[in-house]
């Protein structure tokens, strides 16, 4: 079943929780898209888990259309939304729209997602206006991090909680067809949801949420050490990754590996024939 902006509306009013991983690569999005999931991200978060930076902040457009573009060869079915980086739409709203634009072009990306809320909702009337769906993402925005002072829980007190509902009625409002809750309480996340008619995607907001969206690297457990709180380890690829990195060393050195099944053969004759040249 093809995944498109309709079947994950539709997903919210028949009440069927809708799945959203982030990818990268075009063999992490093969895996996802066979195995079902209904969103695939391609998120700016990969500049932490490909790239190596601290955050995300660094992030460029020509990162995200590599990346988009490689993950939309690996996807089939999942609908896949990627991510506009820091300053590619904050700047203003004819960046926005050209922009989304590129992620769509050239990035194959079949819908976009940026960060804010009523402050960039001229930003995501435009970008729907130019025919680019657009998912909204609100809380524990990572792009703010230096505004917010660290990665912190967003919306728990009176005031922050009244923001963010302003915020999620205002991005529906502006044309969103979908909403990821970041870091926020579970039980706003919850009266979010039921306020809305589009979809809420939770990371860290409980599971009142339309659905939920996960790092892959985290719910594979590919970092090792401590997750995120809102992150749970559904198989822990990082051990079996480290294990056969192991076996494949020890093998190596030890002249186990390659052994003959994972050789080629010669006829006989012929490398005897081979051996007489090469001494001569």
């Amino acid at each position: 079943m093809k995944h498109t902006i309709s079947t994950i509306l539709r997903q919210k009013a028949e009440g069927d929780k809708i799945t959203v991983l982030t990818a990268y690569d075009f063999s992490t999005a093969k895996l996802m898209d066979e195995a079902g999931v209904e969103v695939i991200l391609v998120g700016d978060s990969l500049g932490n888990t490909i790239l190596g930076y601290p955050d995300t902040l660094s992030v460029t457009m020509d990162d995200m259309i590599h990346h988009s573009a490689a993950v939309a060869r690996g996807t089939e079915n999942a609908l896949l939304v990627t991510d506009m980086p820091f300053m590619s739409y904050q700047t203003s709203v004819y960046d926005a729209v050209l922009n989304a634009g590129r992620l769509v072009k050239e990035g194959r990306a079949q819908a976009v997602k940026l960060e804010g809320g009523r402050t960039f909702c001229p930003h995501i009337k435009a970008i729907t206006e130019a025919q680019i769906p657009v998912m909204a993402h609100l809380g524990l925005t990572p792009q703010s991090v230096n505004a917010f002072g660290g990665y912190k829980v967003q919306g728990k007190d009176e005031t922050g909680g009244k923001n963010l509902i302003d915020d999620a009625l205002a991005v529906e409002e502006a044309g969103a067809f979908a909403l990821v809750l970041e870091c926020v309480p579970a039980d706003l996340a919850a009266l979010i949801t039921k306020k809305l008619s589009i979809p809420t995607i939770g990371i860290g907001a409980g599971n009142g949420t339309d659905g939920q969206v996960l790092v892959y690297h985290d719910m594979l457990g590919i970092y090792g050490g401590k997750s995120p709180k809102f992150a749970k380890v559904f198989a822990d690829a990082g051990a079996a990754m480290r294990n056969g990195l192991a076996s494949y060393i020890e093998e190596t050195k030890s002249g186990a590996f390659p052994d003959e099944e994972h050789s080629f053969c010669i006829d006989e004759s012929v490398i005897e024939t081979l051996r007489e040249y090469a001494e001569k």
